[in-house]
């Protein structure tokens, strides 16, 4: 059987349908609502390393948050780091690691790349 963790948002239609595709295959899962448990520096680093992209692809840029706060900055990797940790809204979603590997998602059929 295979081991999912998925950093799930409850209220995001496309999150709650990557877990019912992973409940479907009968997968050992792992829920992480990172938006009531913000990721850690190392965590979220660790993630960004098994998607294989830069903290600026997984940053949501039209969230009000972003818009306001941030988009009108110059940011390092960290602080693209730290400001996914402060305001978890910001993370594209829903994101699924198996192992060493991720993908984000969306559509939920993303998910069998991480078998190949």
């Amino acid at each position: 059987m295979s081991y999912y963790t998925i950093y799930h948002n409850p209220r995001c239609k496309k999150s709650r349908e990557a877990l019912a595709f992973l409940e479907d295959k009968n997968a050992t899962i792992d829920i992480v609502n990172y938006i009531n448990e913000p990721l850690t520096f190392d965590q979220l680093s660790d993630v960004l390393e098994a998607l294989d992209i830069p903290a600026d692809n997984l940053i949501r840029k039209n969230e009000t948050v972003w818009k306001d706060t941030f988009a009108d900055k110059e940011l390092s990797h960290e602080e693209l780091v730290f400001a996914m940790i402060e305001y978890p809204q910001l993370m594209q979603r829903p994101i699924v690691v198996k192992e060493n590997r991720a993908v984000i998602a969306r559509p939920a059929s993303e998910i069998d790349l991480l078998d190949k």
